[in-house]
């Protein structure tokens, strides 16, 4: 027996879906998600599912809990993430663009950049608009 195994952890349920390789069926399971630690809500679908884990050949992940979290659901917990940017574009995303919801609004807050700065980390590379290579690639800064 091996199953194909897709799993969509959203903000209030984890969906799972599975192919039984076998017996050519599909299932689908449907388990709470567990917001402070949604890896929880994707093992119990599976167990749920009584899938063995060594049985699975293929897991395809999706979510939308980065983006309810985004949007204001409230009791997500954010992962800890970075961001990798070519030097001298660690903080484009605070300087962002002119346009402004109100321009002339003075007392106007933008709101907090998703990664925080000391998250934010610069590789020399660059890659033209064209999608040509420039400068490759520096591999051994990713490593620091």
């Amino acid at each position: 027996m091996s199953y194909r195994v897709g799993i969509d952890i959203g903000g209030t349920f984890t969906d799972l879906v599975y192919f039984d390789e076998h017996s050519k069926e599909f299932h689908v399971v449907k388990v709470p998600t567990t917001p402070k630690n949604p890896a929880f809500g994707a093992i119990n679908a599976v167990k749920t599912a009584k899938i063995p884990f060594d049985k699975i050949n293929i897991l395809i992940h999706a979510t939308t809990l980065g983006t309810n979290m985004f949007l204001g659901q409230e009791h997500l917990t954010p992962p800890k993430i970075a961001l990798i940017t070519t030097k001298g574009f660690r903080d484009v995303i605070e300087i962002g663009r002119q346009r402004r919801p109100k321009l002339y609004d003075l007392f106007f807050e933008k709101p907090k950049p998703l990664v925080k700065r000391r998250d934010r980390y610069e590789v020399e590379e660059r890659i033209d608009a064209s999608g040509n290579i420039v400068i490759p690639l520096n591999e051994e800064e990713l490593q620091k």
